[in-house]
């Protein structure tokens, strides 16, 4: 990866932490942009539908219905004018299974991560989906 692309990777990342800060979620703060050809197209931070009440958790855990980060931001590019389509998601924490058939069936081409999620079988699929990936780390 050249410099000027690992700045610009480095400098929207910094953008998704902020974010992320953004959730109402107590356990974990995700947040995600979608950048194409340099503009920011869409974002989105894990919490709960439009018109549900904020919190996230309930006993301990995670409600059923908690949109994560990319999804959100999938989401709100869909009800837009806007597409994926060969666009780069940056996002705080890897994304889940689930989620990464969204961000393959979006037209995402690349996908930026800083924190790796414990499961990370859905990168294995992004991958074989032909999807870049890049783990930026510390």
């Amino acid at each position: 990866m050249n410099k000027k692309q690992l700045k610009y990777d480095q400098a929207y990342m910094r953008m998704a932490f902020e974010w992320a800060k953004l959730s109402h979620c107590e356990r974990k703060k995700v947040g995600a942009l979608i950048v194409k050809e340099r503009m920011i197209i869409s974002d989105g931070f894990n919490g709960t539908p439009t018109g549900f009440e904020n919190c996230c958790e309930e006993e301990d855990k995670t409600k059923w219905y908690v949109l994560h980060a990319e999804a959100n931001a999938i989401l709100k590019v869909a009800s837009s004018t806007q597409s994926c389509n060969n666009s780069t998601l940056y996002i705080t924490l890897s994304p889940c299974k689930e989620c990464c058939k969204l961000i393959h069936q979006s037209g995402i081409r690349r996908v930026v991560y800083k924190d790796a999620y414990k499961d990370t079988s859905g990168l294995d699929f992004l991958e074989k989906a032909g999807v870049e990936l890049t783990h930026l780390k510390s």
